[in-house]
């Protein structure tokens, strides 16, 4: 139920999920430390895949192995897989006014879920001068060079950095994660995952077809570093080039996604049921975000073993406390931008945004409560 309540009210896309499922599982439900919830974070952004997907999945695999894993996952996905593929038919209502106004709200959502993660993390993560001036500085670096490359260097940055800077990390209690399979069905799941990325190609064509659904959508979420909004040119090329979908009814989906709580990948369940296969639409539905999903979690589930094999290390204690602060780096760089840029367009939005984080960080109201205060207030405010 928890996951099924995240999947129903978290808007604003990967990177205020990450709060919504701090608040939720280490604040409020305790399920995991601070510390875990960070190593898992710093993986995920690691990996190519939808980072907050592998996220949930993971936090699911922690607190109730395999089953608890997949029920993470399908909670966390199916209400947005839902809301697309029935979203087609309301797309025209979107375009007025007050529908827009609606969308703006949610995004005032999403600042405020952040700001009161970074600001949380960045208290427990950053506790002395140096992880600090790791924080400040990975921010700063991202801030100057937006890319998902970027994000990958300031993590591995931090890494160092904490190798070399964060001596007191390795005495302090690391919260190794508690994982329930060994290092040898981690290398299975990794090699799975090559395989199947080496396999497909060669059964798939340039027909929609169900076989060329999986090889698609497998191959866009093997290869897509940097979030959900990376993959549109992935699976434009996949989908769009080869005539399966035209560019009009592909971009209509894609904005449609914006407006909705879940996953981003959860775009993949409306192109899957709009491609022409000759099967029932809603087989074609569940292939692409089954496959668009698996090659993400095959990955996470491979190395976490491996993890926490070599997070018992006395170094790579300090390397994870400096990973730790550059995570909290990156979530205040994207604080900023795209979300801040995108969610506060006047003085209106931010009076909006600041009232919702009373009600969340200082009230400790449910984000529910916020949901419902921004998208009234933007909408009313719409009308001056």
């Amino acid at each position: 139920m928890t996951f099924l309540k995240l999947g129903c009210t978290s808007f604003g896309g990967p990177i205020a999920h990450l709060g919504y499922f701090r608040r939720e599982i280490v604040e409020k439900r305790q399920w995991v430390t601070e510390s875990q919830y960070t190593q898992l974070l710093a993986i995920c952004q690691f990996l190519p895949g939808p980072a907050s997907s592998q996220l949930g999945f993971s936090l699911g695999l922690l607190r109730a192995g395999w089953l608890g894993a997949i029920a993470a996952f399908v909670a966390f996905t199916l209400p947005s897989v839902i809301l697309l593929i029935a979203f087609a038919s309301m797309l025209p209502f979107m375009g007025s006014d007050y529908g827009q106004a609606a969308i703006g709200g949610l995004k005032i959502v999403a600042f405020v879920v952040v700001a009161d993660a970074v600001l949380g993390m960045s208290k427990k993560l950053c506790p002395d001068i140096s992880r600090a001036t790791i924080a400040v500085l990975a921010a700063c670096v991202l801030l100057m060079a937006e890319s998902a490359a970027a994000q990958l260097l300031v993590v591995a940055a931090g890494a160092l950095a904490g190798a070399v800077l964060c001596r007191t990390a390795a005495n302090e209690d690391s919260d190794p994660l508690q994982i329930h399979y060994s290092v040898k069905s981690g290398y299975c799941l990794l090699a799975l995952f090559f395989a199947l990325l080496l396999s497909l190609p060669l059964l798939g064509s340039s027909q929609p077809s169900l076989i060329s659904i999986v090889d698609a959508f497998y191959r866009a979420g093997a290869l897509v570093f940097g979030g959900g909004h990376v993959v549109l040119p992935l699976l434009q090329d996949s989908i769009v080039q080869p005539g399966w979908i035209d560019r009009e009814t592909f971009l209509a989906g894609y904005g449609a996604s914006q407006a909705i709580p879940g996953p981003m990948f959860s775009f993949s369940a409306y192109l899957g049921n709009l491609i022409p296969t000759g099967q029932p639409p809603l087989l074609g539905a569940l292939l692409a975000m089954l496959f668009i999903f698996l090659p993400g979690f095959l990955l996470i589930a491979g190395i976490l073993p491996l993890w926490k094999a070599l997070s018992g290390n006395a170094l790579a204690a300090n390397a994870i406390a400096g990973i730790n602060a550059a995570v909290v780096g990156l979530l205040a760089a994207a604080l900023y931008d795209p979300i801040f840029t995108s969610a506060i367009n006047n003085s209106i939005d931010l009076a909006i945004g600041i009232i919702g984080f009373l009600i969340l960080s200082i009230w400790k109201k449910s984000p529910l409560l916020v949901v419902g205060w921004c998208v009234l207030a933007s909408t009313a405010g719409s009308l001056l």
